[in-house]
């Protein structure tokens, strides 16, 4: 479609812009792309961390501009930058281990607080996988990247993307299991 076509070029000449070094440029690659990479981060290193976890993935992505070769898309440019941030950030906070929960599991009376508490649950219960499945498991179904997609965001087969996606939602139902939650 022409539209999309109008992006990609618009985008092109962005990164462009950006490897040449222009502040206006890197400032509109940012605006484009930072809720996202923001909301990604608010699920892989938790809300408290995802601010600085987002400012350092562009301070990565404007050193590294000039590496970026146009082989994949610039998004998923971006979001390889950003997973690798996220999981030395992971490592480096020694946060591979489980948190245990602040509160009891959610009672199923059927109060209105039922949509949160599964929320919560989910973020609990996504926090206690491995990282490289939840990355997956993100990039999937919160950001809808294609399998493709994730393979190059990850630099992994597609293969290996649909292999960590069914053991992400295994090891998810697993965990909300084992958290008390009950359809």
């Amino acid at each position: 479609p022409p539209v999309l076509t109008d992006v990609q070029a618009q985008l092109s000449n962005i990164v462009q812009a950006c490897q040449q070094g222009e502040l206006a440029a890197q400032r509109r690659l940012y605006d484009a792309f930072h809720q996202n990479v923001y909301r990604t981060m608010v699920r892989m290193v938790d809300a408290q961390d995802a601010a600085d976890v987002t400012q350092q993935v562009f301070l990565q992505v404007f050193r590294k501009i000039g590496q970026y070769s146009g082989e994949s898309q610039i998004g998923t440019w971006i979001y390889r930058v950003a997973v690798n941030e996220a999981l030395q950030h992971l490592r480096k906070a020694k946060r591979l281990r489980m948190r245990p929960l602040k509160r009891e599991p959610m009672d199923r009376s059927g109060n209105g607080n039922d949509r949160f508490d599964e929320r919560q649950l989910l973020e609990h219960a996504l926090a206690a996988i491995d990282p490289d499945l939840r990355t997956t498991f993100l990039l999937r179904e919160v950001e809808g990247l294609s399998y493709a997609d994730i393979a190059g965001a990850l630099e992994i087969p597609i293969g290996t993307v649909g292999s960590r996606l069914n053991r992400a939602r295994r090891d998810l139902k697993q965990r909300i299991a084992d958290l008390g939650w009950e359809p």
